[in-house]
C-alpha cells in the first residue's frame, strides 16, 4: 500500500507532464482538420442531410481514416524535414512541375476562398446584415489578424475558433433526431441506386481532403519548430482534430436529417439549413447553424489564403512565416493579401457567379489532389528524404489504397463537373 501511495504522485505528475507537452504541441492537426468543414463543407453536409436523410452518415467513419492517414504523413515529413512539402516537391520533382502544381493551388484556393467569404454574407445577411458591410470587414479583420500577430497568438485565436464549432452540436440536440436510425446509419452502409446520391456521396468524402490541407498542415508543424520527440503527441493532436470534425460533420448532418428531411423541405446550401431549421427546431438552432456559418467562413478565409502564401514561398524558396513584417517576407504577406481581396471583391461583385465557383474549386481541387497524394507517397517512402521515418509495408499498403481510393473519387467529380 505505502509503494501504490508514493507512487500516486509520480504517476499524477508524468500525467500533468505528458498533458503539458500536449497541449504546447496541440494545433497544426485539430486546426487543419476543423477549417475542413468550411463553407462549402458545411453546405455540402447540410444538403447530405436534408435530401437523404441519416443515409450517408456511414461515409464518416471512412472519412476519419482518410483524413488521418494523410494528415499524419504530412505532419511526419514536416518534423523529419523541417521543410514544407512544397519545397520537398520542388526538391524531388523539379521546378516545371511545382510551377504549375503552385498555379492550380492559386486557383483552387482563391476560388475556395470565394466560397468562404459567401459562407460569410449569406450567415450574416441572415440577421439583416448586407454583404457590402458583412465582407468588407471579415476581410479586413483576417488580414489584419493574420499579419498583426504572432504566430502564438494567431494559433490561439485559431484554437478558439475551432470550440465556436459546438454550435452545430447544440443545433443538432436541439433538432431531436432519430438517434437510434442515426446510430445505425453509422454502422450499416446505404446505397441508393441514384445518380444524385452517388455524385453527393463523392462530394462527402472529396470535400474532406483538399491540396490547401497538405501545404498548410505540413508548414504549420514546420512553423512550431515541432521535433522529433513530439511526434507522438502531434499524431494525438491529428487524431483529436478528425474525430471533431467528424463529429461535427455528424450533428450538421442529424440537424438536417431530423427537421428537413422529415418534412421534405430541399435546401441549396447552408444558409438555407439556418433559416429553414427555425420553424422546426426552433429560433435559437437556427441561429446557432447560421453563427456556425459564419465562424466556419471567417476561420477559413484565414487558413486557406494563409496555405496559399506559405505553400508558393515554400516552392520558390522566398521568406515566409506568420511572424515576419513586410520587409521580411514581401512575397508572403503580398500573396495572403492578394488572396483575401480577390476573394472579397468576388461577392462584391453583383453578377458574381457565386454556385459556379464553389462547383469549379471543388473540380480543380480534384485535378490537382491525384498529383499532390502521388508525390506524399513517393516522398514519404524515400529514405534519402524521411530516414528510418519512412512508411512500414502495412501502413504502406493502407495508403495506398486510401490514395487509389481518393484519386478515383476525384476523377469521377470532375468528369461529373464537366459533363453535368
Amino acid at each position: 500500500m505505502e509503494q501504490q501511495t508514493a507512487g500516486q504522485p509520480n504517476r499524477w505528475l508524468n500525467f500533468k507532464t505528458k498533458m503539458a507537452i500536449f497541449l504546447a504541441v496541440m494545433g497544426p492537426g485539430i486546426i487543419t482538420a476543423s477549417v475542413d468543414n468550411d463553407a462549402n463543407g458545411i453546405t455540402t453536409y447540410s444538403v447530405c442531410g436534408a435530401h437523404y436523410g441519416y443515409a450517408m452518415l456511414w461515409l464518416l467513419p471512412l472519412i476519419a481514416v482518410c483524413l488521418y492517414l494523410v494528415q499524419e504523413m504530412c505532419a511526419r515529413m514536416g518534423i523529419v524535414t523541417k521543410k514544407g512539402l512544397a519545397a520537398l516537391i520542388r526538391g524531388a520533382f523539379g521546378f516545371r512541375i511545382t510551377f504549375f502544381a503552385m498555379i492550380i493551388l492559386v486557383i483552387a484556393n482563391l476560388a475556395n476562398t470565394v466560397g468562404d467569404f459567401a459562407g460569410v454574407a449569406a450567415s450574416l445577411e441572415i440577421f439583416g446584415i448586407s454583404r457590402y458591410i458583412s465582407v468588407p470587414v471579415a476581410a479586413f479583420v483576417v488580414w489584419y489578424l493574420i499579419l498583426k500577430g504572432t504566430y502564438k497568438t494567431v494559433e490561439k485565436i485559431f484554437l478558439v475558433a475551432c470550440g465556436m464549432y459546438i454550435t452545430y452540436v447544440i443545433s443538432g440536440f436541439m433538432a431531436k433526431p432519430h438517434w437510434g436510425l442515426a446510430l445505425k446509419s453509422m454502422t450499416v452502409p446505404t446505397i441508393q441506386l441514384d445518380k444524385n446520391f452517388i455524385i453527393l456521396a463523392i462530394a462527402v468524402i472529396g470535400t474532406t481532403i483538399a491540396p490547401w490541407m497538405q501545404f498548410y498542415q505540413q508548414a504549420a508543424v514546420v512553423d512550431k519548430k515541432l521535433k522529433v520527440k513530439d511526434y507522438f503527441y502531434e499524431k494525438v493532436d491529428i487524431i483529436f482534430g478528425t474525430l471533431v470534425t467528424d463529429i461535427v460533420a455528424f450533428f450538421i448532418i442529424i440537424a438536417c436529417a431530423g427537421t428537413l428531411f422529415v418534412h421534405h423541405i430541399p435546401i441549396e446550401n447552408a444558409a438555407d439549413a439556418a433559416v429553414a431549421l427555425a420553424p422546426l427546431a426552433g429560433k435559437y438552432a437556427s441561429v446557432l447553424f447560421a453563427l456556425g456559418l459564419f465562424i466556419a467562413g471567417l476561420f477559413s478565409a484565414c487558413i486557406i489564403p494563409l496555405s496559399t502564401a506559405y505553400a508558393v514561398c515554400e516552392a520558390f524558396g522566398w521568406e515566409k512565416g506568420v511572424d515576419r513584417n513586410f520587409k521580411q517576407a514581401p512575397e508572403f504577406i503580398s500573396i495572403y493579401t492578394m488572396m483575401i481581396v480577390a476573394g472579397a471583391a468576388f461577392i462584391l461583385w453583383p453578377k458574381a457567379p457565386l454556385i459556379t465557383i464553389m462547383i469549379m474549386s471543388q473540380a480543380i481541387n480534384g485535378i490537382l489532389l491525384p498529383v499532390i497524394l502521388i508525390f506524399m507517397m513517393l516522398l514519404i517512402n524515400d529514405r534519402r528524404v524521411m530516414g528510418l521515418y519512412t512508411n512500414g509495408p502495412v501502413y504502406n499498403f493502407i495508403a495506398w489504397v486510401t490514395t487509389a481510393a481518393l484519386i478515383l473519387l476525384s476523377v469521377i467529380l470532375v468528369i461529373v463537373t464537366f459533363t453535368g
